[in-house]
């Protein structure tokens, strides 16, 4: 099993930034990629960010593109969101998840919230 903790979101105002980062624990070596998504209130959770663990390739869902970073520390098992020049529509639930080769993200974390202000 993984086990997967956010930490870091909170209140910002337009244009501010937040950095939300995910403590992996367990059998990590298991894991192909980590991820960031979020769900905001009354819609569906969306993929916002991905990075492969072993040689760190990234890809990004185009509303964050030039705007947020996913970055892992594996030494200390963390991975990272950047967010930068934020929006009020960037307002939702984050969620860190894992995933190993040719499966769904199955190791999910409880969430942090991120409430950007206009």
């Amino acid at each position: 099993q993984v086990q997967l903790v956010e930490s870091g979101g909170g209140l910002v105002q337009a244009g501010g930034s937040l950095r939300l980062s995910c403590a992996a624990s367990g059998r990590i070596f298991r894991l192909y990629d980590m991820a960031w998504f979020r769900q905001a209130p009354g819609k569906e959770r969306e993929f916002i960010a991905r990075i492969t663990v072993s040689d760190s390739i990234t890809y990004y869902t185009d509303s964050v593109k030039g705007r947020f970073t996913i970055s892992t520390n594996n030494a200390k098992n963390l991975v990272y969101l950047q967010m930068n020049s934020l929006k009020p529509e960037d307002t939702a639930v984050y969620y860190c998840a894992g995933r190993i080769a040719g499966q769904e993200y199955n190791y999910w974390g409880q969430g942090t919230q991120v409430t950007v202000s206009s």
